[in-house]
C-alpha cells in the first residue's frame, strides 16, 4: 500500500489538497457566506423565532457554496475513479439534487418556515455540507467492484 502512495504522490497531493478545501469552507464559513442559520441553529432554535433574513442574499450565497462543494466534490469523485460516465452521472445528479434542494429549503422557509424548523435545518444540510459526496464514494466504488 506504501508503494502505491509513493507511485500515486500528485493524486494523493490533489486528495488532500481537494479535503482541504471543503474543511476551509467549512472553517470560513461565518465570514465567507451570508447565513443567519449558521449562529440560529447553533440555539435553542426549536423555541425561537425564525431570524430576519434578506432571501436573495440567502439564496445566492447557499447556491454559490453548493456549487463550491458541488466542485470539488466532482474533483475528488475524477480524482477517485477516473472515470468520465461516472462523472458526467455524477455532474447530473449534482444538478438535479441542488435545484430539489434549494426549491425545497426557500419553499419550506416561505411557507411553512416557523412550524417546519426541523425540515430547514435538515434540507439546509444537504445544501451547505458535502453529504452527497460522502454517499457517491461508496456508491461509486460498490458499483465499479461489481463490474
Amino acid at each position: 500500500m506504501l508503494k502505491n502512495l509513493l507511485k500515486n504522490k500528485t493524486k494523493v497531493f490533489f486528495g488532500i489538497l481537494l479535503l482541504s478545501l471543503l474543511v476551509a469552507i467549512r472553517a470560513f464559513e461565518n465570514t465567507i457566506f451570508y447565513d443567519p442559520f449558521l449562529a440560529y441553529f447553533k440555539t435553542n432554535y426549536t423555541h425561537l423565532p425564525l431570524p430576519n433574513i434578506n432571501i436573495i442574499k440567502l439564496f445566492f450565497s447557499m447556491g454559490f457554496r453548493y456549487y463550491l462543494n458541488s466542485i470539488i466534490s466532482l474533483g475528488l469523485l475524477r480524482l477517485l475513479f477516473n472515470d468520465s460516465k461516472i462523472l458526467k452521472f455524477s455532474i447530473f445528479l449534482y444538478s438535479v439534487f441542488g435545484i430539489i434542494f434549494m426549491v425545497a429549503f426557500f419553499f419550506v422557509l416561505i411557507k411553512f418556515g416557523e412550524t417546519n424548523k426541523m425540515n430547514l435545518f435538515y434540507i439546509r444540510r444537504f445544501i451547505i455540507q458535502p453529504i452527497l459526496l460522502i454517499l457517491f464514494i461508496p456508491a461509486f466504488y460498490y458499483q465499479k467492484k461489481m463490474k
